[in-house]
Parts: structure tokens; C-alpha cells; sequence
């Protein structure tokens, strides 16, 4: 009976280290995508004359803090999670949840207040590259979402049930990697949409 636990413990380790190894390529496939619209950016910057930047939509400022006190929050609730299994580790997931739920909607209003401006898709290069660049970061981070929100209202495990805090760990520490690369790449497509000259 024993070695049968500790066969299944090691079973669900492994599993985490699966896991962790198909995020890595996942974002890897990502960080591709995101270099290949980058470099034609770039490219389309540097030799085009109906360029014309867009002003930073103050809307931006605030999704970038929530992003990152996101990220912040996640990393305490993944620490919780391994040090105890209580109620206020789901409570952290929760607040992570909202926070990048309050991200995707920060982003909807910049959005509306570059249409309220004129500002589409269409109107010149930089425009298309914004509205291209921000979805399709938020399409991604969707996705993490709905980790959190699964991680946010999944049963947390009883204390001494290794297999099911072993399953439920690696499933934390794969979101959370997840969304702290979604954090770093938008910091990038901040910078990149915005200071890039």
C-alpha cells in the first residue's frame, strides 16, 4: 500500500515536470510569433512614410500596474500554496483572477477611447501594429485566465494528501509561469508600441 503511494507520488511529480515542459514550449512557440510581428514592425517603422505614432491612451498606465500586481499576487498565492493549503491560497487565486480580468478590460477601453479618437485599424501603420500587437496579447493571457479561474475555484487538497498537493503545485506553478511570461511580454509590447522610435 505504501509503495503504491509513493509510486503515484512520484507519478504525479513526474507528471508536473510534463507539464512544465510543455509550457516552456508553448511559450517558446509565443515568444516566436511575438519576434516575427516585432521584426515587421520594426521593418514597416523604419521604411514607411504614413507612419504616424499613437499617443500612449492613459487607459495603458493603469493595465500595465494591474498586470503586474497581478503577477505579484499569483507569486504569493503559488508560495501559499506550498507552504499550506488554506483558504486565503484560493483567496490570492481569486484576486489574481481579478486583477487580470480587470486587465482584459482596461484594454477593451483603450481600445474605445482610440475609436472614440478616429483611431482604427485602418488609419495608418501604427494603428494596425497597436490594435494587432494588443490582441493578440490578450487573446494569450485569455487563455491564463482561464488557468486562474481553474486553479481559483478548484477543491484545495487536504493536508497529508501528497498526490493531490503534488498535482495541484504543479498545476500552480505552470500558471503562474505562464502568466508572470504573459506579464513580461506585454511590458514588452508596451515598450515596443509605444518608445520604440
Amino acid at each position: 500500500m505504501v509503495a503504491a503511494l509513493s509510486n503515484e507520488y512520484i507519478l504525479a511529480r513526474r507528471q508536473g515536470s510534463r507539464y512544465r515542459i510543455g509550457m516552456w514550449v508553448a511559450m517558446a512557440a509565443i515568444l516566436m510569433m511575438f519576434s516575427a510581428l516585432s521584426s515587421a514592425y520594426i521593418v514597416r517603422a523604419a521604411s514607411s512614410n504614413d507612419w504616424r505614432a499613437l499617443a500612449i491612451p492613459p487607459t495603458l498606465w493603469i493595465s500595465t500596474v494591474l498586470i503586474l500586481v497581478s503577477s505579484v499576487s499569483l507569486e504569493i498565492a503559488r508560495r501559499k500554496l506550498k507552504s499550506e493549503t488554506t483558504k486565503t491560497t484560493k483567496v490570492w487565486f481569486w484576486i489574481s483572477a481579478a486583477l487580470g480580468l480587470g486587465f482584459l478590460v482596461s484594454q477593451i477601453f483603450a481600445w474605445r477611447q482610440l475609436v472614440r479618437q478616429g483611431i482604427y485599424v485602418s488609419t495608418n501603420p501604427h494603428s494596425s501594429f497597436f490594435y494587432l500587437l494588443t490582441a493578440t496579447h490578450a487573446v494569450h493571457l485569455f487563455g491564463g485566465l482561464i488557468a486562474l479561474l481553474y486553479l481559483a475555484m478548484r477543491k484545495m487538497p487536504r493536508a497529508g494528501d501528497d498526490i493531490a498537493v503534488a498535482k495541484g503545485q504543479a498545476a500552480a506553478d505552470v500558471t503562474t509561469l505562464y502568466w508572470h511570461f504573459m506579464d513580461v511580454l506585454w511590458i514588452y509590447v508596451f515598450f515596443l508600441l509605444f518608445f520604440w522610435k
